[in-house]
């Protein structure tokens, strides 16, 4: 049923240029179909003459119940798209936010924040703070609802996480919230609710390898989608 209205898609909206022209760093994440929980990631830098791998491929894993289209920065007309907890990872091409972590800082140019017990990733879709990051102030105890959103938790795969701009512009009530790049749980023996997870060496080799000015977007698809529109959204 996905992969049908997929096929839909792609030979229909989806079709057209997508990667903006300033963007000179690309991350690509493809899975074997709509339902695999699994993809490899590579990363590409645009020059004169085209893209370019830039070091080996990296495997991740997704979510549970594999892809559906996100909202991001290519055109969706119909066919299955990416709900609030729905388990699957949005599909599409997304530019990246910051990077947040326990951490003090990082060495990297890319932008960072370190967080505390009052930073906030709002998951609920009838809050007008949905799928954003709130910083709580104040010196009084979070309420319950606070503690839901919480982002330092003491879990080892969210010490760093690289935000991945799904339904970001502006946010839209139940489309799919908090998506980004973390750490893999099980060294990759386990799925995640719809961010794409890895190795921290390797999510560490993506922080610090991310230029700003380089306009970075993050493309996950499935192989047979990626072949269906590589030439026309401009991917390698």
């Amino acid at each position: 049923m996905i992969a049908l209205a997929a096929g839909l898609l792609v030979g229909g909206a989806l079709a057209g240029p997508v990667v903006p022209p300033e963007t000179r760093q690309l991350i690509l994440g493809l899975s074997e179909t709509w339902d695999s929980s699994s993809v490899t990631v590579t990363r590409w830098e645009r020059g004169p003459d085209g893209w370019s791998q830039v070091g080996g491929a990296l495997p991740a894993r997704i979510g549970r119940e594999g892809l559906a289209w996100g909202l991001g920065l290519h055109p969706v007309d119909g066919g299955p798209v990416k709900v609030e907890g729905d388990w699957r990872a949005p599909a599409g091409a997304f530019a990246l936010g910051g990077a947040f972590g326990d951490a003090p800082a990082l060495s990297a140019e890319w932008p960072y924040r370190q967080v505390s017990e009052r930073d906030l990733w709002v998951e609920d879709p009838t809050s007008p703070h949905y799928n954003q990051h709130l910083v709580v102030t104040g010196a009084q105890p979070l309420t319950a609802w606070e503690e839901g959103q919480r982002m330092r938790m003491g879990d080892p795969a969210h010490a760093l996480k690289l935000v991945v701009q799904h339904n970001a512009a502006p946010p839209k009530p139940g489309a799919g919230s908090a998506i980004f790049f973390h750490v893999w749980r099980g060294d990759g023996a386990h799925p995640t609710a719809g961010c794409t997870a890895l190795a921290r060496d390797g999510l560490e080799a993506i922080i610090d390898w991310l230029e700003p000015d380089a306009a970075p977007v993050y493309v996950l698809l499935p192989t047979d989608v990626h072949q269906s529109v590589r030439g026309s959204w401009g991917l390698p």
